[in-house]
């Protein structure tokens, strides 16, 4: 293993820890905050950024749907440009905090902010940002990457640069309170598939990451096992800090990476606004199963470890079942129907999105081509 690793986001993690954005932001910094849909101000986090920011000057910026489309956030971006905005506060769950990221690069750059997701320009600068995190998933609070969709061409592309890390996240359970199950059990789901896509590779003798990533599987599997209790302290704050922990860049440290799952799923998200983790599960298992011979070891590794099952020369092909079977647990599906289109002509259309994204080989060895693409996708789409 080689590898250089830091992350500099300052996590508050617990109750009435959103009175620390005071401290956090400079009074002379004007600020913009932006959220999503509202229910900020149904839950009481609204005012408790109002009570925190009352020494600031600030303006606010709302409407940030899920899976941010580059259509709202240049809103933002005027806003931030016209008045001259110095710092960014995030108050939302991961489409939030990832639109953010987005306005803070793109204030900072004269031309179109797609040109970011596009790589026609490399981020150098970005105004700066923290981050009120309302609901976990994504790991976005403190990670440099972003995911952001162009409704006009139905394109999700993503951009990672260290210039839109946050520079601080406030973490409070009690936030979670008033979530809707169904968001509840994505941020599961999407936990889940996050430590996956950085586990399920190849084994390299990295045992810090594979333990760590083990941890958390065995944390997320829990809680969604005894997802009926989760109105508690202990489950929220549980999920909260696992969810984080799983794409906060530590245990991808020096190993192999996957993520083709999430750029598949992208697509479906894209085409058809199947929420990002229920795309996730449509596609795992189909591709698990397709690649199974390239990712047997650690297939079995997370049989064992994780789900606690007996060696055999299936345990990889049962290790695939688990991992369905919790996805089924969730009233989560692993195949996706309701597309509007044949079986074949919705294939058609994902490939099609692939190939014109570059997506044409991905995975941890580069194996998984259109072919295969398309393969996954055919089990996965019926």
């Amino acid at each position: 293993m080689l590898f250089t690793y830091v992350n500099p986001t300052r996590i508050h993690f617990g109750q009435a820890q959103i009175a620390q954005v005071k401290n956090e932001i400079p009074q002379d910094q004007k600020v913009l905050v932006i959220y999503g849909g509202g229910s900020i101000k149904r839950n009481g986090v609204y005012d408790q950024v109002v009570a925190a920011l009352s020494e600031h000057t600030w303006v606010e910026f709302s409407g940030v749907e899920p899976n941010p489309t580059k259509e709202t956030l240049d809103k933002a971006v005027a806003i931030a440009k016209e008045q001259g905005i110095d710092y960014i506060l995030a108050v939302g769950g991961g489409s939030v905090i990832d639109g953010s990221k987005y306005v803070a690069a793109a204030a900072k750059y004269d031309g179109d902010g797609w040109d970011i997701l596009t790589r026609k320009h490399a981020v150098t600068e970005a105004t700066p940002i923290g981050a009120i995190l309302t609901l976990p998933a994504t790991g976005s609070e403190s990670n440099s990457g972003a995911v952001i969709t162009k409704a006009e061409t139905q394109d999700k592309l993503s951009f990672m640069t260290k210039f839109v890390q946050p520079k601080f996240a406030v973490m409070d359970p009690d936030v979670m309170k008033t979530l809707p199950e169904r968001q509840l059990i994505n941020g599961i789901v999407d936990a889940w598939v996050h430590v996956c896509e950085q586990y399920i590779t190849r084994p390299v003798g990295a045992m810090v990451q594979d333990g760590y990533a083990e941890t958390l599987l065995k944390n997320l599997l829990i809680l969604g096992r005894d997802f009926a209790g989760r109105d508690n302290d202990a489950w929220r704050a549980n999920l909260m800090w696992s969810a984080n922990q799983a794409l906060n860049g530590l245990i991808g440290t020096g190993v192999p990476q996957d993520w083709a799952t999430h750029m598949i799923g992208h697509e479906l998200t894209a085409l058809w606004h199947v929420d990002h983790a229920r795309s996730l599960a449509i596609v795992q298992p189909s591709l698990l199963r397709n690649q199974i011979e390239a990712k047997r070891a650690k297939l079995e590794q997370m049989g064992t470890h994780v789900f606690g099952l007996e060696a055999s020369a299936d345990l990889a092909e049962r290790t695939i079942d688990a991992i369905e079977a919790f996805y089924h647990q969730l009233d989560v599906a692993t195949q996706f129907a309701d597309h509007g289109l044949t079986a074949a002509a919705a294939v058609d259309a994902v490939v099609n999105q692939l190939e014109a994204h570059g997506m044409v080989t991905l995975g941890e060895n580069q194996a998984i081509t259109l072919k295969e693409s398309r393969e996954i996708l055919t089990n996965a789409l019926v």
